[in-house]
Order: structure tokens, then sequence, then C-alpha cells
């Protein structure tokens, strides 16, 4: 049986919370779809840019607060995931007001609202584009994020039951790891596997998963003072010793 955490408040958790959340649907919703080529080949989806803060956040949570907390905070970018997504769906499939879905042509890298354009592309067209996503990417995120991020708190949880605390850095480093693997592994196959080339799946899965890794080792100072400062405010250092680990549970 799992050691249920003593009731208490915490100063920062929920805006941690709603930082996690933010990050997440803003990654999701503007940048997942989309591939950026620096040259040379270098391939990469822009994601990448800003989904590895959700790591960051997902490992100072668990280091701090412990699995169970961590484990709440999941759930809830879940619930807001899934809830986005509804949304867009109901919102793209509603009957837009003629005047709104006019055509629009393309100025370079810019859609210009033309109604005299013969390109047959309207406003409802481009938000269908934008914020449509297909079936395979809306499960990718969430089969991708689901297991993500509770193979990194789970990780993060156990080694620093291992360590007795010490060695941070092996924590965050060593979570990311496996839990971007994790995800990487789920999201690319599942959303673009067929739809895009098997090559360039690997190379962007590849490439995106090197950057995220790369991403936390270049974060790991910052980590490590963002989690001393909580766990001397929040006066909490928690250790799941006794902690059930299921992520089907909201129990804190």
């Amino acid at each position: 049986m799992s050691k249920p955490h003593p009731v208490r408040s915490y100063r920062y958790y929920d805006l941690i919370l709603a930082a996690f959340v933010t990050v997440l649907l803003c990654t999701n919703l503007i940048s997942a779809p989309k591939r950026v080529d620096l040259g040379v080949g270098f391939v990469f989806g822009a994601g990448v840019l800003f989904f590895p803060i959700s790591y960051l956040f997902g490992d100072i949570l668990t280091e701090v607060y412990g699995y169970a907390r961590s484990r709440k905070v999941v759930w809830a970018g879940f619930g807001a995931l899934l809830f986005a997504t509804f949304m867009s769906q109901v919102v793209l499939r509603m009957p837009p007001d003629p005047s709104w879905a006019v055509g629009v042509r393309l100025s370079g890298d810019q859609a210009v609202i033309d109604p005299t354009s013969n390109v047959k592309l309207s406003n409802q067209a481009v938000w269908e584009t934008v914020f449509g996503g297909t079936w395979r990417i809306v499960l990718a995120s969430m089969v991708g994020f689901f297991a993500g991020e509770f193979v990194n708190s789970f990780t993060l949880a156990k080694l620093k039951v291992f360590t007795r605390g010490r060695f941070l850095w092996t924590r965050t480093i060593g979570s990311t790891i496996v839990g971007e693997a994790a995800d990487s592994l789920l999201f690319y196959p599942i959303a673009f596997l067929g739809i895009w080339q098997t090559e360039r799946v690997v190379q962007v899965m590849l490439t995106n998963y090197c950057l995220k890794v790369g991403w936390e080792v270049v974060a790991t100072p910052l980590t490590y003072r963002v989690v001393a400062f909580l766990k001397r405010v929040e006066h909490e250092d928690y250790f799941d010793d006794h902690t059930n680990f299921t992520p089907f549970s909201l129990e804190t």
C-alpha cells in the first residue's frame, strides 16, 4: 500500500502546474506539426524549441513534490490536451460566415486576404490546416505525452531513492533520456509513418530526440537553482520510498 502524503499547501505548486499546462498546449497547438529546415539537411520539428520545458517542469515537480503530485499535474496536462482537441474540432466544424471564409492568396510566406483570388484557399481552410490536425497527430500527441511524462517521472523518482538525493544531474538527464525516448518512439511513427518518407521520419525523430536531451543538459544549471529555491521555500524534498507508481490515480 502507498503511504499517503500529508495534506499541506505549497506556495508555488499551482503556478508550476499552470506553467506546465500552458507550455504543453502552446507546443502542441502551435508548433508540433511544423518541420524546420536550417539547410545542410538539418531538419527538426518546431516543437523541440519549447516542448522540453515541460520535461523540465516534470523533473522539478517530481524532485521537489514527489511522483504522486507530479502525476496529478500530468493528468491535468492530459485533460487540457483532450479538451483543446475537442474544442478545436467543434469550432472547425461549425459553418463559417461567408464574409469570413473568403479566398486568400500567398504572398511570400504569408496568407493575404483576397476576395478576388483564384486560389481555392479560404480562411476556413487555413484554420483547418493550422488547428485541425489529423486523428493520427492527435492520437500520437496523447500517447507520446502520456507515456513520456510518466516514464520521466517514474525514472527520476526511482533514481532519487537509489541515490538518496545525491547527484541531481543524473536524475534530470537520465529521466529525460528515457522519457523522451518513450515519447519520440511513439509519437513520430504513429503521427507520420506512411505520410512522410520513412527516412524523413527517422531523421526528424532522432534529431528532435538529440536536441531535447541536449536541451536538458544545457538547462541543468537552471534546474539546480530552481530545485534548490523550491526546496528551501516549500520546506519539501520528497522521497518516493512508499509510493504507488500506478499512473491511473489522482491520489496525492
